[in-house]
């Protein structure tokens, strides 16, 4: 009997594990309590993946010899590999029972701790193997990742750099540094890992896809792509993969690309509710409001307290000019953005005020401000009192308005008066119930200060020449559809008989020597730093004969100031320009120019070089 098992354990030594198999099991034929049989049967079968039935196996074996740590460890692995972790953890315990010196029964329960997330047990039982075997750099590494999952990544970086010295090339240890090491916001430094982990272990699928997570991070977005693109060269359908090149298109404003990689995306994993936001995403930038709600809406089925789909499906209904539905989700801005008022302070809901404070308060950008502060003077109602908070830039434009309206102003950081109620400016459409068509579109509501105007009678020159003013760049927030290349605009700057006035208070050093350097630099004037706030900047728009300008605080205030305004839109324009609309009805004196296909800047610059040139 003993020559058949000696055989059979031979040969599964030697791999040859169908040999193996018959001979164990002749083996048990003969005798079905050999321990050793049924042990080394159930290991065997193991190997091949059968987990149930090496737990049986090797549970009669442990059953035949209780007192066997080899038994209790083995029957742990079976059951950790059936996902019964709890089992698992119990079967390692016995084996340290028995041999509390037994080192793989440290490390695998720490592994079995691990999938069970209890790391700080994980981490214990690890550094109890490495005190039995301390060159074992499987165990540093296994370490290093339970001290990661803990936040304890300094800690970690020691583990993962002990294993890299005992193993150097070690793949794995490489790709869990980056991560350790990402976790310390110290991206090129991981990246160096993660490329080590590919030199080490070329199609190393998580490592590559960390090296394209960390670049798209940093914005290196090109580079992250095609990293993405590597991970889904080794594994096609792996949907984070693809999900992350689709963001990585994204960000490069390339979204007509990035499209269906988000479709594949929820095709692979409906469920994926960050997916369905980054395609709805998509579908509104290139200009599709509808197909994004659709995309919003599962999202949120998926996970109803995502304030970003919130945030966006309100873009995409206030865009299709739904305010009914729009603006009460708009309010999930104020989840996404750090607030200045105490929460504690009662909000505002449209109700009577009487003798009660408000506090209206500026919330966003500059251009939001001048935009929605039209709504101020209908809360002023009799015997209500309202304290206007704005952005210090924006004080000495709206002291005028803001004495006209018997509300008094303050400058965002200086102190408040005591106030009873609060309302975001931007929630004030809300408050008063209004929609698409009942906009407040009475202009000029601003006017400018009389102090400014004195001050800059007299700069612009005289009436021989159209003086135009011309923005190109937002001065808060520039996202890729709110600035223009200058070099854009060559066709107003080859127009005849016009001084181009420029407004931005803020140009780049390459911009002023391009202006400088113009063949037409004598048709191009500049303020510069004598713009000192946007009382400044209207006094000056105030003597121009009109504005062109991109989607920023300066069209905002040429509106306000009811002159007239080419306004340059991107093809997905912000919701309050709506839909394919030349007029607008915030302000009645623009014009709207709206790219034909996304990037196309050059089409909007020459529809209005051409009416300018009509209008002549």
């Amino acid at each position: 009997m003993e020559p058949v098992f000696e055989s059979a354990y031979a040969a599964h030594r030697d791999g040859r594990l169908d040999d193996a198999e018959r001979g164990y099991r002749a083996t048990l034929d003969i005798d079905p309590a050999h321990v050793d049989a049924l042990h080394l049967l159930g290991v065997l079968r193991h190997q091949l993946g059968a987990h149930a039935e090496a737990a049986d196996l090797v549970g009669r074996a442990a059953r035949l010899r209780p007192q066997d740590a080899a038994l209790q460890l083995n029957l742990g692995n079976a059951l950790k590999a059936m996902g019964q972790l709890d089992g698992a953890i119990e079967r390692f315990r016995n084996a340290l029972t028995l041999a509390p010196s037994f080192p793989l029964a440290h490390y695998n329960l720490g592994n079995a701790y691990a999938a069970a997330g209890r790391h700080e047990d994980a981490a214990d039982a690890f550094q109890k193997s490495l005190r039995l075997q301390p060159g074992n750099a499987s165990s540093h590494n296994n370490l290093g990742n339970a001290l990661h999952a803990l936040g304890r990544h300094q800690e970690a970086i020691v583990s993962f750099e002990r294993a890299l010295e005992l193993q150097p090339g070690h793949a794995g240890a490489h790709n869990n540094l980056g991560m350790a090491l990402n976790a310390l916001e110290r991206a090129e430094a991981a990246l160096t890992q993660f490329r080590a982990a590919i030199a080490a272990q070329p199609r190393f699928v998580a490592a590559h896809f960390n090296l394209a997570n960390t670049l798209d991070a940093i914005g290196q977005h090109a580079e992250a792509a095609a990293a993405f693109r590597v991970v889904l060269s080794l594994q096609p359908h792996l949907a984070p993969a693809l999900f992350g090149l689709g963001n990585a298109l994204s960000a490069m404003g390339r979204h007509k690309e990035a499209l269906p990689h988000f479709e594949r995306v929820v095709g692979l994993d409906p469920k994926f509710a960050l997916a369905w936001l980054s395609l709805g995403t998509a579908h509104h930038a290139l200009g599709a409001p509808a197909a994004a709600v659709r995309a919003f809406d599962q999202a949120l089925r998926l996970r109803p307290e995502l304030a970003s789909a919130h945030m966006n499906r309100a873009l995409s209904w206030l865009t299709l000019g739904d305010f009914a539905r729009g603006l009460p989700e708009y309010e999930w801005r104020l989840k996404t953005m750090a607030q200045r008022v105490p929460q504690t302070l009662p909000r505002w809901h449209g109700e009577p005020i009487e003798k009660r404070t408000l506090l209206v308060h500026a919330e966003q950008g500059f251009g939001d401000t001048l935009q929605f502060v039209r709504f101020v003077p209908l809360v002023a109602q009799p015997g209500a009192r309202v304290v206007l908070e704005v952005q210090p830039q924006l004080v000495p434009l709206l002291a005028p308005a803001a004495l006209e309206w018997r509300v008094t102003l303050i400058a965002q950081g200086k102190p408040r008066p005591p106030v009873d109620l609060q309302c975001p400016l931007l929630s004030l459409p809300l408050a008063l119930g209004i929609n698409r068509e009942t906009i407040p579109a009475r202009t000029p509501y601003l006017s400018v200060p009389p102090a400014y105007r004195r001050k800059w009678r007299g700069s612009i020159g005289g009436h021989a020449r159209r003086k135009i003013g011309l923005a190109w760049s937002g001065r808060v927030q520039q996202q890729e559809n709110r600035s223009m290349p200058l070099a854009e605009l060559e066709p107003l700057f080859a127009l005849d008989g016009i001084d181009w006035i420029i407004l931005q208070p803020d140009l780049s050093a390459a911009e002023r020597a391009t202006l400088d350097a113009h063949p037409r630099a004598g048709t191009i004037h500049r303020f510069d730093t004598r713009l000192g706030d946007f009382a400044d900047t209207a006094a000056i728009i105030e003597r121009l004969d009109a504005v062109v300008s991109i989607d920023t605080s300066i069209a905002h205030l040429t509106g306000a100031l009811r002159k007239p305004l080419w306004l340059m839109l991107p093809f997905a324009a912000d919701w309050r320009w709506f839909i394919d609309e030349p007029r607008s009805p915030w302000y009645p004196g623009a014009r709207l120019v709206r790219q034909p296909e996304p990037g196309a800047w050059a089409p909007v610059v020459e529809q209005i070089a051409h009416a300018l040139r009509e209008d002549a």
